[in-house]
Order: structure tokens, then C-alpha cells, then sequence
């Protein structure tokens, strides 16, 4: 079959309005489908008769399944064309979503999740590639955002329609209610999105299993080290193997230029510190945002719905204050951006752990809001170093490994919140509050650290250029 027409800047118009409409539903649905989990765990395993640690395993199938493919599926994008990876995967997605609704059991659910989430790192790890074929080269910046909007949105309303399915239908309606959504999609993504230019580059397939290994041998492994007895050997085993496999990766990777993992980038101090950074906060972002449904019902007494409005202000501070952050972020390091940001965050996780049995509407809000506004304040800034630290050239790899980072960092603090549930029940959710809170200090140790690179790398940038500077 020949090969369709590759637009050399961008699609003309009506087909970018389709095939930004195509990448902003399947985006949304993905994110989506990362958070309104969260706030129907409670109900979850108390129909499917499941623990709160085992019912964990809904949120955690999905972002492991996400991290174990992302990189290959980014590299693998780049030898066969970002929209036929994007398409295989929003029919994946579609039939995942349609097994999870018929699903009565957690183990089957479980099982649809992973289904799902191999459908949604196809979404994911070529949404911004299609982005960038989509608009021409003047108008990007309008196409990242407009894509980055999107993503605020679904973050800041995931919980908010979690609440309002679950007011007037079973938790299934949450996974149903994707499935005629992803088939229109399917449909504008048909017949919308661009095709790309192809790399001659062999798939490298053997990184692609070792780096699937890594990831998801050392998630299981921490899952198995929070039961504890016996399951403690297995762990070790598993966690031990996991680390061969990176070593192997590692070795692999820097003796090829076909690679899956940026070995190149992360020989960088800045984007290695900025990746350490990102992991952290989002295992603290996530440690939290497991453990707060649980306190909110058990501990405080509030119903589903009122939980996912207490969710809520969280996501809409984080998204308010992006963009200022973003822009800021052109004066100003982003070492200090990021470490003020994560110690608003720290504040704000420890305020939430020390909650009173009486508080009120209002004493949460703010806090969850403080929580918003610090991680908005690191979040920006840390995406766009993590972006420049390389050439042009390695934006598509800096832009996976970004993603990587923030799904490993929040299947880490899922993991982390399913050990606090095992080992003190009665006090789990101040635990991974706290716990959330001093990976938050880590974070913020990481991101100062970047400080006295980026401080050189401005003052060589406008020696040189005044309009370089904002790489750094």
C-alpha cells in the first residue's frame, strides 16, 4: 500500500481541528481513567469483598501496565507512525474499558485494567508527537497548550464526575461510560490524524523486554514486600531481578543508537535531578491521592460525593497556577520554582495527615488547595527543564522519559499507600500522608540540587544569546 501524504508543517484546516479533537478525547479519557478510580475504591471493595490494600491493585494494574510499555511504544511510534500505535491503541482502551464494566470480581477487574492501560499507553506515548504533526511550526506552542489544558481539565474534573456517576449508577458506569466515547473517537482518528515520517532504525526488542521487566518486576516486587512473611523472599527475588534487567538495559542501551531507554540524556545532572525529582512528587502526589478517599469516608464520615468534591480543589489549584509557573519559569530557575512549590506541598500533606475528626468542608479545601498550588508551582517548571535539557533533536525521548518519571513516581506511592493499609490498618491514611510529605522533602532536595547548573547555564546562555536562556 502506498504511503499516505506526510505534511511537511502541519495539517491544513478543518482535518487539524479533527485531529485535535481526536487527541484531546483520547488524552482526557486516559487521565481520566487514572484518577476516578481513586474516589470509587471504597465502594469497589466493599461490593467485590476486597481489602483496601488488595482493592489498590485497580489504580496500580493501570499505571503499571501504562509505565512497563511507554518508552518502547514512544520508540516503537517513531518505526511504524505515531497514529498507527495511536489507533491500536484506542481500540485496546475501548475493549479494556467494556471489560472492566462487565466485571465481577476484583481479580477480573484487575486483569481488564491491564488491558485498558496497554491501551492507553498507546494514547499516551504518542499525544504529543501527534501534536507536533497536527499543528504547523508557528502555531506549536498554541497545540502544547491547548493539549496541556485538556489535561488540567480531566485532572481537575476526574474526581467530580467519579462523584456524579457514582450518585446515580454502579462504579461499572465508570468504565462504561468511556466505551461509546473511544468509538466515535476511533472514528475522527480514522479519518483525521497525520501520518509521520519513519525511522529506519531497527525496533530494538530486546531492550523493549528488558525494559518491560524492569519496571514491572520491581512494582510487583514492592507489592510483595508490603505482605510481608514468606512474601518478603519473593520480593527480594523480584526486586533483585528487576535490577539485573536495568543493569542489562543500561549496558544495551548506551552500545546502540537504537535505543528505548535516553541513556544520553540521563548522563545530564539537570535532567537526571529533574526526573528524581518528578518521581518523587508524584509518589507523594499519588501516596495521597489513594489514601485520602479511605480518610474522607472511614476517618471523616463523608459520603461519596462530598469525597470527590474534597478531592477537587487540589486539581483546579494545580491547574491555575501552571501556566503562571510555566511563564515564570522563563526568569526564574526552576530549581527555585520547583523547591518552593514542594515545600508548600510538604506543608500541605502534613496539614491533611494532622486533620481533626471535626473538620469541615473549609478546613479541607485549603489544604488540598495548598497542595495544588505547590505541586502547579513544581510541575511546570520541571516539565519544561526536563524538555530542554537535550538538543531539539531528543525532545520526542526527553517527552517519554517525562512520562515514565510520572507514572513510575505514581505507581511507586500506590505501592507505597497499599504497604501503610497492610502494615497499620487503624492509621494508614495519616501514614501515606506523611509519607507523602517527606517524599516531597526528597523531591525538593533534588530539584535544589539543580540550582547550580541552571545558574551557569543562564549566565552562559546570555553571554551568548539573550533568547537561549529559556532552554535552561
Amino acid at each position: 500500500m502506498a504511503m499516505k501524504k506526510v505534511y511537511p508543517d502541519g495539517l491544513p484546516t478543518p482535518q487539524r481541528f479533527w485531529s485535535m479533537l481526536a487527541i484531546g478525547l483520547g488524552i482526557a479519557m486516559s487521565v481520566l481513567d487514572s484518577s476516578i478510580a481513586n474516589v470509587a475504591l471504597p465502594a469497589i471493595a466493599s461490593e467485590l469483598s476486597a481489602t483496601p490494600a488488595a482493592s489498590v491493585w485497580v489504580v496500580n494494574a493501570y499505571q503499571l501496565a501504562i509505565l512497563t510499555l511507554l518508552l518502547p511504544l514512544a520508540a516503537l511510534g517513531e518505526r511504524i507512525g505515531y497514529r498507527r500505535v495511536y489507533l491500536a491503541g484506542l481500540a485496546i482502551f475501548t475493549v479494556g474499558s467494556l471489560g472492566c464494566a462487565l466485571s465481577g470480581s476484583l481479580q477480573t477487574l484487575v486483569t481488564w485494567r491491564v488491558i485498558q492501560g496497554f491501551g492507553a499507553t498507546g494514547i499516551m506515548s504518542m499525544n504529543g508527537a501527534l501534536v507536533r504533526y497536527t499543528y504547523p511550526h508557528r502555531m506549536l506552542g498554541r497545540g502544547v497548550g491547548l493539549n496541556a489544558l485538556v489535561v488540567s481539565i480531566a485532572a481537575a474534573t476526574g474526581p467530580t464526575i467519579a462523584s456524579g456517576i457514582l450518585a446515580i449508577a454502579s462504579w461499572e458506569w465508570l468504565f462504561a461510560v468511556n466505551v461509546p466515547i473511544a468509538i466515535f473517537n476511533l472514528i475522527v482518528a480514522t479519518h483525521s490524524l497525520p501520518y509521520s515520517n519513519l525511522s529506519p532504525q531497527p525496533f530494538n526488542w530486546m531492550s523493549a523486554v528488558l525494559n518491560a521487566l524492569m519496571f514491572g518486576l520491581f512494582f510487583i516486587g514492592l507489592d510483595s514486600l508490603a505482605h510481608g512473611g514468606a512474601s518478603a523472599l519473593l520480593a527480594a527475588a523480584e526486586i533483585a531481578l528487576a535490577a539485573i534487567a536495568g543493569v542489562a538495559l543500561a549496558l544495551r542501551e548506551s552500545r546502540t543508537f537504537s535505543r528505548v531507554i535516553p541513556v544520553d540524556l540521563l548522563r545530564i545532572p539537570v535532567f537526571t535531578l529533574s526526573v528524581v525529582a518528578s518521581v518523587c512528587a508524584y509518589a507523594a502526589y499519588m501516596a495521597a491521592f489513594v489514601a485520602l478517599p479511605f480518610y474522607f469516608e472511614i476517618a471523616l464520615h463523608r459520603d461519596q460525593v462530598q469525597t470527590g468534591l474534597l478531592m477537587t480543589p487540589w486539581p483546579v489549584a494545580l491547574g491555575l497556577v501552571a501556566p503562571l509557573a510555566g511563564r515564570l519559569s522563563d526568569r526564574v530557575p526552576a530549581a527555585i520554582l520547583g523547591t518552593a512549590g514542594l515545600a508548600l506541598l510538604t506543608v500541605g500533606l502534613a496539614l491533611l495527615a494532622i486533620l481533626p475528626a471535626d473538620a469541615t468542608a473549609f478546613d479541607i479545601g485549603w489544604r488540598m488547595a495548598v497542595c495544588g498550588l505547590g505541586f502547579g508551582f513544581f510541575q511546570a517548571p520541571n516539565n519544561r527543564t526536563l524538555l530542554s535539557a537535550g538538543s531539539r533533536e531528543r525532545a520526542g525521548a526527553a517527552g517519554g522519559m517525562l512520562a515514565a518519571a510520572r507514572l513510575a513516581g505514581m505507581t511507586a506511592g500506590a505501592s507505597l499507600a497499599a504497604f501503610a493499609f497492610r502494615a497499620a490498618p487503624q492509621h494508614a491514611e495519616p501514614v501515606s500522608l506523611f509519607a507523602g510529605a517527606a517524599l516531597a522533602v526528597l523531591a525538593a532536595a533534588a530539584s535544589l540540587a539543580r540550582l547550580p547548573k541552571q545558574r551557569e547555564g543562564i549566565k552562559a546562555a546570555s553571554r551568548s544569546s539573550p533568547d537561549i536562556s529559556s532552554r535552561v
